[in-house]
């Protein structure tokens, strides 16, 4: 276990004489769990995506004085595990932080799969869990199941639809033609997304001519991609996470996979991939997105000052996000109520820098899908219940 305290808390002592000698032990502190991959294949988005937002969350919140209670502000306490990247050892460690920490909240987990698995566990020990890195069209199904469970990102179907949609008006604009490749990892994220998309992107007219999955170990990309160039596909669609994405588009840029359309999910967002392919990665679409603003500005600023890590442009905005509607329930409540949060959290809307945020259904109503880099920024250009996305560009190789 590694324990990280954001924040001074130093014990004073101190002596009062009311006819007799009483001591006073410092502030207690709100003990918050965090659970997510500091090591294995998952570590490298964790540490873009998850660690950095807690750690900026924890400091501007002990900064101010704490958490507004109504026995007056708490400074917080981070509690955190690594848990390797493995579903089983996510399930451990939030037990662990229900039972033997007995924290009194705990942040949600890295991916989709590690979210679905630790629902229960949420839902046994009564703890809310607001998971962001969790994308399923198991939405309806699950929160009716546990109703201490919310999604603060869109479905799969969503994901698929507007990358689907994206890609369809330039077909039908006559930009690119109607042969696809489709790609994906091999776990419950890319094998959810690959299913609603084959079937969403026959319906839109497209004829998929490769499709196939690889492990979420995988580390050669040269037989997808080659695979995908012999196949002479029009449009790429990666459903892939942060290791595949930037393995698929350096072999890409090896290959000479020069499709108009090129998309690949998580990490295209990430300041990295730009850092990386430079200029090659000039209209590569990929999930999330922003609407660029002063506020989501001065959020990437404080971002990189605080952690030394710059935000993506995708998962890291929603994050904050998250956790600024986490500080209102609670501050709203007044107390550390698990039961009264969760209330909270179904009767309120909450300010964000991505706008207000609705989970009263348990599942956000507004999330930005679809991004696209153009001129050093990775805009949206499609979404669920936003306005002024960014026009598609296409990609003139790489």
């Amino acid at each position: 276990m590694q324990r990280a305290f954001i924040g001074s808390s130093v014990a004073v002592c101190v002596l009062a004489l009311t006819g007799s000698l009483g001591v006073a032990s410092a502030q207690e502190t709100v003990k918050i769990g965090v659970v997510g991959p500091k090591t294995g294949f998952m570590a490298a988005g964790g540490a873009i995506t998850h660690w950095p937002n807690f750690k900026l969350w924890a400091e501007e919140v002990n900064n101010r004085g704490g958490l507004k209670l109504k026995v007056g502000q708490r400074k917080v306490e981070l509690i955190e595990y690594d848990d390797r990247s493995q579903p089983a050892e996510t399930i451990k460690a939030i037990e662990r932080l229900a039972t033997q920490d007995k924290v009194d909240f705990i942040m949600p987990v890295y991916g989709t799969g590690w979210n679905l698995a630790v629902a229960p566990i949420f839902a046994k020990y009564g703890y809310p869990q607001v998971t962001q890195a969790a994308v399923t069209d198991q939405m309806d199904a699950l929160t009716a199941r546990y109703p201490t469970l919310f999604f603060f990102q869109g479905s799969t179907s969503k994901y698929a639809q507007t990358a689907a949609s994206v890609i369809k008006k330039l077909k039908d604009e006559g930009k690119i033609g109607k042969r696809i490749a489709i790609v994906n990892v091999a776990d419950a994220f890319g094998i959810e997304l690959a299913n609603a998309g084959r079937a969403i992107f026959n319906q839109a007219g497209f004829e998929i001519v490769f499709d196939r999955s690889y492990p979420n170990t995988a580390q050669d990309f040269a037989p997808v991609v080659k695979g995908a160039k012999a196949a002479n596909p029009d449009a790429f669609v990666a459903w892939s996470y942060p290791s595949d994405t930037f393995g698929l588009a350096e072999q890409a840029k090896i290959e000479g996979l020069n499709v108009k359309a090129y998309y690949s999910a998580v990490g295209v967002g990430f300041a990295t991939f730009r850092g990386k392919f430079g200029l090659s990665s000039e209209n590569v679409l990929g999930a999330g997105g922003i609407q660029d603003n002063p506020e989501i500005r001065g959020y990437y600023e404080r971002h990189k000052k605080v952690t030394g890590v710059d935000a993506d442009y995708w998962g890291s905005p929603m994050y904050y996000a998250l956790l600024q509607t986490i500080t209102q329930a609670i501050e709203g409540v007044g107390e550390m109520d698990r039961a009264k949060i969760t209330q909270h959290l179904k009767t309120n809307t909450y300010k964000t820098i991505v706008g207000e945020a609705d989970i009263r259904s348990q599942q956000i109503k507004r999330v930005l899908t679809v991004g696209q880099w153009q001129g050093g920024i990775f805009h949206a250009v499609n979404g669920v219940g936003y306005d002024n996305y960014q026009p598609v560009k296409l990609k003139t190789g790489w």
